[in-house]
């Protein structure tokens, strides 16, 4: 029978994630130039930053789906470089992830979506997958909407279950890609919630990728924001407040003017409409 506890991993110190020095491009173009974060155990730790500075590439880096160009990434004190296919599938095993839109499987049922992950990975019997389930369900307050297909759910709902299929397995670590994205104030209430409460109560260590300043706040012990391919603050989300630098306080308090500019680089505005260029 397969176990879906992870007491060993759990029992280590130091960070469970680890970046350091990372560089990564697309199509020659840098997304991460010196990247350094690092994750500790059993927080909550927020990755901000405008549009377009890497948040979903940095979780794609640490759950192994890329590789950097240059730098190190250590997940639960394995060198990500140094995995060959089958340790970075055990690596992941001792992940969960919740997508931006819940990513459940359209064809099934509440039940089965929460229970697809022990079915594919465990063999567990039949009773104790059902047992674990309902109480996942339970976790996340939708035990009664077990047969519900995902097409019957609210955004709020579905956003649960997904969470509720993240944590099946009992992970080390729950990775959160703009999980507050599209919810109403009382749904986004509920996710907040059960975030803090299950990283807590699970003894978990979670990454939430946001842009949502204000909830965050609320959330996080640790905050980084990037910019520019790095690290430019990190700290609490109340030391972040207070952070002087132009490119922070833009990002902090929502303004449209700063660093970060509103249009993207282009040639000369009256010159290209002058000269009707076509752009390359």
């Amino acid at each position: 029978m397969t176990s879906v506890t992870h007491p060993v991993a759990r029992a280590g110190t130091g960070p469970l994630a680890h970046l350091v020095d990372v560089a990564y491009a697309v199509g020659g173009r840098p997304v991460f130039d010196g990247l350094n974060i690092s994750i500790a155990r059993g927080s909550v730790t927020a990755i901000m930053g405008p549009s377009g500075t890497g948040k979903t590439t940095l979780l794609r880096l640490i759950t192994g789906q890329i590789r950097p160009g240059r730098g190190r990434v250590e997940v639960a004190g394995e060198d990500l470089a140094a995995l060959d296919t089958d340790g970075l599938y055990r690596l992941r095993r001792r992940m969960g992830m919740l997508f931006q839109n819940g990513a459940l499987l359209t064809d099934l049922d509440v039940y089965e979506n929460v229970a697809f992950p022990l079915r594919e990975h465990t063999q567990l019997p039949e009773c104790l997958i059902a047992r674990t389930v309902l109480m996942k369900l339970q976790a996340v307050g939708l035990r009664g909407a077990a047969r519900l297909m995902p097409a019957e759910l609210s955004g709020g709902m579905s956003r649960r279950v997904a969470l509720a299929r993240a944590i099946v397995m009992d992970p080390e670590i729950l990775i959160y890609d703009e999980p507050f994205a599209g919810l109403d104030p009382i749904a986004l209430g509920v996710v907040l919630r059960l975030i803090r409460e299950t990283n807590d109560a699970l003894g978990l260590t979670s990454i939430v990728v946001s842009h949502d300043v204000h909830v965050i706040g609320q959330l996080a012990d640790h905050t980084y924001l990037l910019s520019s391919g790095k690290v430019v603050a990190e700290g609490s989300p109340a030391e972040l407040e207070r952070d002087p630098a132009p490119v922070v306080h833009q990002f902090m308090a929502g303004e449209a003017d700063g660093p970060v500019p509103f249009h993207y680089p282009a040639p000369d505005y009256a010159a290209q409409l002058l000269g009707a260029e076509v752009p390359a």
